[in-house]
């Protein structure tokens, strides 16, 4: 078995890509489709055990990982990284900023401590990662970088904190791909709905019993899957996106868009999911709808 892309094969033949975040969910179906397209694929994240074991499924696809665990909300941290993988493996041509993490609660429960530490992570952490690449690396020979982003355009209520970080990052975004532009370096986003991904099982709680309702209130009436997120990332990282800077890709299913004044009918016929990642499963809180 082998990823199936919709992408050419040899896509990103000879060039270096980190993927933030890639020990699961998202992060890990990217760097597969990545590694399968001839990406040599830099994993990073907090836990090796993770970045582990996806370089090592890569490298039992025949595709081509390291790893390089990593707080990227610690600056000198980052620096140290982005100078090995340089080091290492030469220029630097494509940063998916996918890592990211929250957690359910109403504004008036969210202490400060808790508020920084969702910012830090899914914002600053976000900044530092593409601002290093690009001083390092792509202030030189150009490149292209995705942000992760989510559904927050209405707000986010419920996981407040993680709105105000993913709206920052959408700015970001903007700002970045006007700034670098001259340096030949694209900066766009990506901002997922409701994704059938594992870390749909890190919730608990009344959150936790809501997840399997969610496809009720998107108009194609279904969640999406992550090879759906992945083939816009890599879009965007591919020379077809190649005018394409400073724009945010919705990947919801029109969730963000109408409003409660317009009823959602029944989908005639459903709409049928895409899945490329033949290393893909499905979230344990959404196995009991099958």
């Amino acid at each position: 078995m082998a990823f199936d892309s919709i992408f050419k094969a040899d896509l990103f033949q000879g060039q270096t890509v980190i993927v933030t975040g890639g020990g699961s969910g998202i992060g890990r179906c990217t760097a597969h489709e990545l590694a399968a397209l001839g990406a040599t694929v830099m994993l990073v994240g907090r836990k090796p055990e993770k970045l582990q074991q996806v370089a090592a499924e890569i490298s039992e696809d025949g595709g081509t990982a390291h790893w390089l665990a990593c707080d990227i909300r610690d600056e000198d941290a980052v620096k140290a990284l982005v100078s090995q993988v340089l080091h290492e493996h030469g220029p630097i041509h494509g940063l998916v900023n996918n890592a990211g993490g929250q957690y359910p609660s109403p504004l008036a429960s969210i202490n400060q401590k808790g508020f920084e530490t969702v910012l830090r992570t899914n914002l600053v952490g976000g900044f530092l990662m593409a601002r290093e690449v690009f001083n390092q690396s792509m202030s030189k020979h150009g490149g292209a970088i995705v942000n992760m982003l989510a559904d927050m355009w209405g707000g986010m209520p419920g996981m407040g904190h993680s709105g105000a970080a993913r709206s920052g990052m959408d700015n970001f975004t903007k700002t970045a791909a006007f700034e670098w532009g001259y340096a030949g370096v694209r900066v766009n986003a990506v901002a997922p709905g409701w994704i059938a991904s594992s870390g749909m099982d890190t919730y608990e709680g009344a959150f936790k019993s809501v997840i399997p309702t969610l496809r009720e209130h998107v108009p194609l009436k279904r969640i999406g899957t992550e090879s759906e997120v992945s083939a816009a990332i890599v879009f965007l990282l591919s020379p077809a996106a190649a005018f394409i800077s400073g724009s945010t890709l919705r990947i919801d299913g029109a969730a963000s868009l109408g409003n409660r004044a317009w009823p959602l009918h029944k989908a005639q016929p459903p709409s049928e999911p895409f899945n490329g990642f033949h290393r893909a499963y499905l979230p344990d809180v959404l196995k009991a709808e099958q």
